[in-house]
């Protein structure tokens, strides 16, 4: 194989990888409704109740880098709006917990509703503007009930 060639299937192993990266980032922090909608019992999760209308379920573990970030900014949401409560649950010693949601990585944010019935579902990192999205899906639909 001469250099042309070497350096052209390079450059197309480079593009394909920076493609299949851009999806899977994508695809990762976009908000999915097409869940089990379990109800969700707080005291499983070591927490003493959910949120009046709302709560953002974090699980996290001890060696996520991300983790931190994400607690922020929906701690951040859960203190800027009335009723909503931010609840993270560290997977690193209840494997149970991870394997009974199906958690494959980690930040996994669950949004539930004010029954603790998951609407959605966001692996990776959400971003802010689509958690206040869905909250207000939720708000918009507790009104019409």
């Amino acid at each position: 194989m001469n250099l042309l060639g070497a350096l052209i299937t390079l450059a197309a192993l480079l593009a394909a990888t920076v493609a299949l990266g851009v999806f899977l980032n994508w695809r990762q922090s976009r908000a999915r409704r097409d869940v089990a909608h379990e109800v969700i019992e707080p005291h499983r999760l070591g927490a003493d109740g959910l949120g009046e209308v709302a709560t953002l379920l974090q699980f996290s573990t001890e060696l996520c880098a991300r983790c931190p970030g994400v607690h922020r900014t929906l701690a951040g949401i859960a203190d800027d709006r009335e009723g909503v409560r931010h609840l993270d649950v560290d997977l690193t010693h209840r494997p149970d917990i991870a394997r009974h949601f199906h958690v494959l990585q980690t930040p996994t944010t669950l949004v539930l509703d004010r029954h603790g019935v998951v609407q959605t579902r966001f692996g990776g990192i959400p971003g802010r503007e689509v958690l206040e999205l869905e909250l207000n899906r939720l708000t918009a639909e507790d009104a019409h009930v």
